[in-house]
């Protein structure tokens, strides 16, 4: 069948009441115009409301795409950054929107930076920017960023990626662990909370599909190290600071 086709019949289910998903008109548009079937291997299963898997990451169903790419508010001309790069399908469709030089996108797995970059331009958008990174550190070469979207689960959004917005900025990510709900951050603190996801957590160097270890013992001993630092007060900081001048003498 043709592709055009089976990408209205696609965006035609997300709007019916037997969905509901989507309400956005400017993500529609745009949904309806982005060539998914260049983004996975075969035609029909790329138009059908489910999940794929692509170099050990998964690809998100429509509907959950169009559920993140509604929460981040899109305009004309907006720089955006995009955390979790995947296939590159949520780039495009942000590009229809904000234009192909306004987008940029990193991943922390090199494959599948490769595979992004690969199917974006045989798509039609190799205007997109997509780097090899690790997505908590963003990308601060190109920030600020009127728009972030942070494809992976947190239970608080990386310091860096607030950072990187503009004073009026907003920054779409999943929020939690086991049960999560899309959460948006605007750059003043304001929050507004939308539907229940399931993602996976966000991963740091060393955890990404094909790395020679994938620890996440070391990353969450650090992140406590931290929590207990900044916790420190009265009598435990006195404590620490004696037992230093100790040490010293």
């Amino acid at each position: 069948m043709d592709p055009a086709v089976l990408r209205e019949d696609m965006v035609d289910g997300l709007e019916s009441a037997a969905k509901d998903v989507l309400h956005d008109e400017v993500v529609a548009v745009a949904m309806r115009d982005v060539p998914r079937h260049e983004f996975l291997e075969d035609d029909r299963s790329a138009y059908a409301d489910r999940e794929h898997e692509v170099l050990g990451t998964r690809v998100l169903a429509p509907s959950t795409a169009a559920r993140l790419l509604q929460a981040l508010a899109l305009e004309d001309d907006h720089e955006v950054l995009i955390v979790g790069a995947g296939v590159g399908y949520t780039a495009a469709v942000v590009a229809e929107v904000v234009g192909e030089t306004n987008v940029h996108a990193v991943d922390i797995s090199r494959p599948l930076v490769v595979e992004a970059r690969q199917n974006l331009a045989r798509a039609g958008y190799e205007g997109v920017l997509v780097d090899r990174r690790d997505g908590a550190d963003g990308l601060p070469e190109y920030a600020p960023f009127d728009r972030v979207l942070l494809e992976a689960a947190a239970v608080e959004p990386p310091r860096a990626l607030l950072g990187q917005l503009t004073d009026d900025g907003r920054l779409v990510f999943p929020r939690g662990t086991q049960r999560q709900r899309l959460e948006a951050v605007s750059a003043d603190g304001g929050r507004s909370q939308f539907d229940p996801v399931s993602f996976a957590p966000l991963l740091v160097e060393g955890e990404q599909s094909g790395a020679v270890e994938r620890n996440r013992t070391a990353r969450e001993d650090r992140e406590h190290a931290v929590r207990r630092a900044e916790s420190r007060r009265g009598w435990e900081q006195d404590w620490i600071e004696w037992e230093e001048s100790i040490g010293s003498q």
